[in-house]
């Protein structure tokens, strides 16, 4: 199946980082993007000392697939990765984007190798990745996450994605004992994956940035 959907409005700052001119948000931090998926996503759930065969990763917003490829750099066994994404790049704006990762050059040709197509695999996760408004989505996802990134632009200007029905969601597509990460620290989007069910905490953000959410599913 092919990915068709409306590829995003880009601008380009700093020599490579896609901004949403929908959202006015950069793709990944101006301050080093696979420093801040390690610290986030990664060290959030405390990967990679979780994984094992067949661990579930989702997450809300693909992007670039960075946060993929973080994943995909430090898996050592087969694992599984669900993405839901709303406006999926292009091949030309995933590959000038990828330009800022080049210490990930083999696994960047193999996402983009595969993104044709909504199955295909970097390194050892399987990924699938799901096109349309999660909203609409992840209701109709059988699937339940052993770990979520929760990765949509910013709650103030995307707070579509950062909805308490959305993080309801996420909680009934969470395996007990499951995590979440998520470099926001909003009040109303850590009270609503405490209503779907989570034990949230605060933690040190990335790049002088107080904080960050991550949490359990009870």
């Amino acid at each position: 199946m092919s990915i068709q959907n409306q590829s995003p409005k880009l601008d380009w700052r700093d020599g490579g980082v896609p901004v949403s001119t929908i959202f006015d948000d950069p793709y990944f931090s101006l301050a080093g993007g696979l420093a801040e998926t390690r610290h986030v996503f990664l060290g959030g759930n405390d990967l990679p000392q979780r994984l094992r065969p067949g661990f579930h990763v989702a997450e809300l917003g693909f992007g670039t697939g960075l946060n993929l490829l973080a994943l995909a750099e430090i898996a050592t066994q087969p694992i599984r990765f669900t993405s839901f994404e709303a406006f999926p790049m292009d091949d030309a704006q995933l590959a000038r984007a990828h330009q800022a990762f080049p210490e990930l050059s083999g696994l960047t040709e193999q996402l983009r190798l595969g993104y044709g197509t909504r199955r295909f695999r970097v390194g050892l996760v399987d990924v699938d990745l799901v096109i349309g408004d999660a909203r609409d989505t992840l209701s109709r996802w059988q699937g339940a996450a052993d770990a979520w990134f929760l990765d949509g632009f910013s709650p103030a200007k995307n707070p579509e994605l950062w909805g308490s029905a959305l993080m309801g969601e996420v909680g009934a597509h969470t395996a007990p004992g499951g995590t979440f990460a998520t470099y926001s620290a909003a009040g109303h989007v850590r009270r609503a994956l405490e209503a779907a069910g989570f034990r949230v905490e605060r933690a040190p953000g990335y790049a002088g940035k107080r904080h960050m959410s991550r949490g359990t599913r009870l």
